[in-house]
């Protein structure tokens, strides 16, 4: 659909909560299915992209904390391999998309090849009207604009920026400024006025403009674009934190602006779920074993446990397996007062995902206390733990489906060890300070219940001997 090579850049290096108790610091946004949606906003905008572009020439920029999660997200569309670019620690998206850039040119990407960015945690309902865009921005692109897509703006929005845009002769509008959060009424007369758009974090631009506005507007980190894939992490990491806003946008002056009406959210609020759900008659959007009576205009998100309300009206209920948040609509935002309060009052549940992926597959945590947790873990075909030891816990592993293969020693005893078998029904003790490794050799998945005793059972009480 593209006249020349288009590269994508995701950026997935944000680590939020403001969708909690769901999302968390260990499991932000944008790995979660949000909206009655089937699959993660990750690989929503994974697989929106490669309807544009060959999916080789598409890459995540995440931290490397991220990358077995996204990994293994986008092998559940179909992406195969690692696409990672790794950020070795967040500096914000002026030099996630340097990074970004410097390491497709290093693959071989050209000057004129073009560049299309996108955050991983936004939803975009009409499709088609994002590719008819897209082709604009790419056109625009071509001629040596740096493009923003301006979302069109459906209320006098508090929470973004806008961008404020005249018409020219060509499609595309041409950028007069970028314009700061506002207050209401300020945003009132910007939605009047037709002239503004807020501004979405979606990019186009060839690859030797982009490299050009670093040069020219954000030195700091220009020379990345000619050193070595180690170096990277050099340039990178002495580069000062800042947006692309306004370490480029702002001050370069071949910016266009390409409008997008197509159904976009940022999903930065439960208010924000509810707004792109569907809902039934009575105007309730609900997600897993909820059932209402009498109730209306509510947002009720459940999995495991029953959820029965009665007479409910305008209430959110989010509930996971440690944690319930219950607001009314219009209150959400709220939320990261309540967060704030959890993280310096050291609740677990701020940061730690019930549910978590792995390299080797994905875990859940079953229940949990002051000297006991009980996981359950489906290991891949083919994929191992680490080896490993805990110093504060010992381990009981029963197999529930699958074959596991179990290496059990005590420490300096590896070259007497021998792995075994341990099938369905069958356990294994892993004593305190045991070397030990799990291992699913088989074609299915391997099912394990884990239970974890000890006078700390943190997940960062692992010694690793090998990976």
């Amino acid at each position: 659909m593209m006249d020349k090579p288009l590269h994508v850049l995701i950026l997935a290096g944000g680590s939020g909560t403001r969708l909690w108790p769901l999302s968390r610091e260990e499991m932000p946004k944008q790995f979660l299915s949000v909206c009655g949606d089937s699959l993660t906003l990750l690989q929503r905008t994974a697989s929106r992209m490669t309807a544009m572009t060959a999916p080789e020439r598409l890459r995540v920029v995440a931290s490397g904390r991220w990358k077995p999660l996204i990994n293994h997200q986008l092998a559940g569309i179909g992406l195969k391999g690692s696409v990672v670019i790794e950020e070795p620690e967040g500096k914000n998206t002026a030099p996630a998309i340097a990074l970004g850039v410097a390491r497709i040119v290093l693959e071989g990407a050209g000057d004129d090849d073009l560049v299309l960015v996108c955050p991983s945690d936004h939803i975009i309902r009409d499709e088609a009207e994002f590719f008819r865009a897209a082709e604009m921005a790419a056109a625009a692109a071509s001629e040596g604009s740096l493009v923003t897509f301006g979302i069109k703006p459906t209320s006098p929005e508090t929470g973004f920026g806008y961008i404020k845009t005249f018409k020219t002769s060509r499609p595309w509008l041409d950028v007069d400024m970028f314009v700061e959060k506002p207050d209401e009424n300020t945003a009132r007369g910007y939605l009047e006025s037709g002239d503004y758009y807020w501004n979405g974090g979606i990019f186009c631009f060839k690859i030797s403009d982009i490299i050009s506005a670093f040069n020219d507007y954000f030195p700091e980190i220009a020379p990345i674009f000619k050193a070595g894939r180690e170096e990277m992490s050099r340039w990178f990491l002495a580069s000062p934190p800042q947006s692309i806003d306004y370490a480029i946008m702002e001050k370069a002056r071949n910016i266009a602006c390409v409008p997008l009406d197509a159904g976009w959210s940022d999903v930065g609020s439960w208010d924000a779920v509810y707004d792109n759900s569907q809902r039934d008659e009575s105007e309730n959007a609900t997600v897993g074993n909820v059932r209402l009576q009498g109730g209306r205009n509510n947002l009720v998100v459940g999995y495991d446990r029953l959820i029965c309300g009665v007479d409910l009206d305008s209430m959110i209920v989010i509930d996971t397996p440690d944690a319930i948040f219950v607001s009314p609509r219009g209150s959400s935002q709220k939320l990261r007062n309540v967060v704030r309060d959890l993280s310096e009052a050291h609740y677990e549940e701020v940061s730690e995902a019930p549910v978590s992926a792995r390299q080797w597959g994905v875990y859940n945590i079953l229940s949990k206390g002051p000297r006991q947790k009980i996981k359950r873990l489906e290991v891949s075909p083919g994929k191992s733990l680490s080896l490993q030891y805990h110093m504060h816990r010992s381990e009981h592993w029963v197999v529930v489906s699958g074959t596991a293969r179990v290496t059990v020693h005590a420490i300096g005893d590896a070259d007497t060890a021998k792995p075994r078998l341990v099938h369905e029904g069958e356990s294994v003790f892993v004593p305190k300070g045991y070397v030990h490794r799990l291992e699913n050799p088989g074609k299915v998945p391997l099912e394990i219940i884990e239970v974890q005793i000890g006078e700390y059972v943190g997940e960062d009480d692992i010694v690793r001997t090998a990976d």
